[in-house]
């Protein structure tokens, strides 16, 4: 299965091995009505992998219940709703969240947000398929799916004695742990592809990636994942003109990229090359644009400005290299315009 097949099938774009993986664990947890807990970092696609497994077997109305949002005094009724005249301002009878996903599945996302006293409620209504409503006395029988995410370290949270062990054990009957962005790289240029798709129908205006800005984008860690690139991509988008792509990169892959650039050049640098005189002074404090301009002045002085052998010496392209100089202000013998 090709990644655009795949993509129409589970919502999940990409033909790594990892996954690859998460699919074949999705028809898996499709075929039956288990708990399933989803684990992995902020903007893995939990949700989306939540709603794959209700697609791939559709059976009521999918609803997604955020627990971090569970606060206050009305979260018990938010959850499950409550009847009329049980507390002031309640003028009628409300269902909650739980009793709208009676045949269907209930997704809780950020489960290990869930304070702790609804902990112990959902953990009845995993185990006995019923729940009371906030003033009433009767028990109510729902057929649900229950579905949950988290990024926390639940058995850290057990220890830690803020989440319940017993909810654990029930809710981890069909774990499934999603990949980081960053150990799924080769997923990250059709996931742009889509991104790109996807703002063309949003009235983005339509623009590709050049090389070294793919090449920006495959190097970056991407700590946000694949939510991360989304917001980068239709970032870049909108404030895409010509000639401007550099300006629509957010800071965050800027200072990743000039930080990487710094390590390939120092790497590339044969100290042997270079003349004694344009040794830095050491100096217990320099910033990255500092070190990556000093680099480069001392890359020029020892091919005495042949800006070909130049980029060679440091393993950059000859249009970074004369990019680089025009920022730094430098010219073909490394030294800085009189204008600085």
């Amino acid at each position: 299965m090709n990644s655009t097949t795949a993509a129409l099938s589970h919502g999940l774009v990409g033909d790594s091995p990892q996954i690859g993986a998460v699919r074949h664990m999705i028809e898996k947890a499709a075929r039956n009505r288990l708990p399933v807990l989803l684990l992995g970092e902020s903007g893995t696609g939990k949700e989306v992998v939540a709603r794959a497994i209700y697609n791939a077997n559709p059976r009521g109305r999918f609803v997604t219940i955020d627990c971090g949002s569970l606060v206050g005094p009305l979260m018990e009724s938010e959850l499950f709703g409550h009847t009329k005249g049980s507390f002031t301002g309640a003028t009628e009878n409300k269902k909650g969240l739980v009793e709208l996903a009676d045949g269907g599945t209930a997704f809780f996302d950020e489960i290990g947000d869930l304070p702790l006293e609804l902990q112990v409620k959902l953990l009845r209504l995993i185990q006995e398929k019923e729940f009371r409503p906030v003033g009433s006395l009767q028990w109510r029988h729902v057929d649900l799916r229950v579905i949950a995410a988290t990024h926390r370290d639940l058995k850290a949270e057990v220890a830690a004695g803020r989440f319940r062990l017993d909810l654990y054990y029930r809710l981890n009957v069909f774990p499934m742990r999603l990949p980081a962005l960053h150990d799924r790289r080769q997923d990250i240029p059709p996931l742009i592809e889509q991104f790109l798709d996807a703002g063309r129908d949003d009235g983005l205006p339509e623009f590709h990636p050049n090389a070294e800005t793919l090449a920006t984008l495959l190097a970056y860690d991407w700590p946000g994942n694949v939510r991360e690139l989304k917001h980068c991509i239709e970032r870049m988008a909108a404030m895409h003109s010509e000639g401007a792509m550099e300006d629509a990169l957010p800071s965050a892959l800027l200072y990743a990229r000039s930080a990487a650039s710094l390590h390939q050049l120092s790497e590339a640098v044969d100290e042997s090359l270079l003349s004694e005189e344009f040794h830095p002074r050491a100096s217990p404090v320099i910033s990255i644009p500092e070190s990556e301009k000093l680099a480069i002045e001392r890359a020029l002085a020892s091919t005495h400005g042949e800006r070909g052998r130049t980029a060679e010496i440091l393993g950059i392209g000859r249009t970074t290299l004369y990019r680089k100089m025009k920022q730094y202000k430098l010219d073909c013998h490394g030294l800085a315009s009189a204008s600085t």
